[in-house]
Parts: structure tokens; sequence; C-alpha cells
């Protein structure tokens, strides 16, 4: 019979040994050649500071889950901002960015940036309704998102959220921005 259960796993359980014969490495090179597409997820914390500070994160595990109702998830590596933040937060939105943003995301994928008030200052955006959250110009779509479950998933947390808004604001032939080896990549 099989039996699931809805707790987290205890912290140490998230330790166990990969299986045998496969390494750290071995399973990031085989990922690796997975492409991906690539989304900007922002969130707006009015915590921090007199006004708040909007937050992003580059991110290529994000799917579609489910039509009916319109569901998404996105896959934070535990104890990140963002994974923190959609803890407290539960509106947040997507960005789903084109070829030409690739500098969008290069700046939100770095590890010990500067703040994201100073990265966001050029990027052009707009507020989503719903999020409060910052939707960027000339994505090639934007989503509006509130948060249903997160599940802990070894060193990452999956969090599946209902879509509150969708949107295709640009009119452009602009080619999607791919991850595929390690590397942006311009799908031909």
């Amino acid at each position: 019979m099989l039996t699931t259960t809805l707790s987290s796993p205890p912290t140490s359980d998230l330790a166990i040994p990969h299986a045998e014969g496969v390494s750290n490495d071995e399973f990031r090179a085989a990922m690796s050649r997975l492409a991906a597409g690539v989304v900007l997820v922002t969130a707006h914390d009015p915590d921090d500071g007199p006004r708040g500070e909007d937050v992003g994160m580059t991110a290529t595990a994000f799917m579609s889950v489910s039509l009916d109702p319109p569901l998404v998830m996105v896959s934070l590596r535990n104890g990140s901002r963002m994974d923190d933040l959609l803890a407290e937060v539960p509106v947040w939105a997507v960005s789903v960015l084109s070829d030409n943003q690739r500098h969008i995301a290069g700046r939100f994928a770095m590890k010990g940036r500067v703040s994201d008030r100073l990265l966001f200052a050029d990027v052009p955006s707009t507020r989503g309704e719903e999020s409060g959250a910052l939707l960027v110009t000339g994505a090639l779509a934007t989503l509006e998102c509130r948060t249903e479950n997160r599940v802990v998933a070894g060193d990452h947390t999956l969090v599946v959220a209902r879509v509150l808004t969708s949107a295709v604001p640009s009119a452009t032939q602009d080619a999607p921005l791919t991850y595929f080896r390690g590397k942006y990549r311009h799908l031909a």
C-alpha cells in the first residue's frame, strides 16, 4: 500500500546521499542537456524599508501544471531570498523573457549581487495590479500568481500557484530566451 505524507521531511532526511553511482557533477551534466525557458520571478516585500522593496530571481525551473484551474510551478532553492519571501508573501509575478532580455536574466542570476533595487533601476517595468510585483516590459508573457502549495523536495521548494492574471503584452516576434548546457542560448 502506498502512503503519502503531507508534512515536510525532517532536515536530516534531506542529506541522504545520492543513489550509488550518481554524483552531483554527473546529475548536473545530464540535466544541463534539458533546454529550458527563462523567466524572471518577482515579488514585492512590503516589510523591507519604508516603501518595501522589489525582489527578483531568474528561474529556469518553471512550468505549467494545470489548465483548470490555471496553475504554474517554480522551483526555489531552500533558504534563498525568494524562497523566504514567497513563504511570507502569497502573491508574486513571472515575466517570460525574450532572447533580447538576456541581460536581465544574467543580472538577477548573479550570486552575491548588489541590492535588487539597483538591479531594477533601469529595467522597464509596470507593477501588477493583483500582486504588486514588477512585470518586465517587453516580456513575451506575464503572469501574476497566488501561492497554493509549497512542497519541500530535496534542497529546493516547489511552489505551486494559481494564475490570477495572464497577458501577452508584446506583439513582438522575438524568440524566447532559453538555457542549455549552462548558457543562455538563441532558439534557431
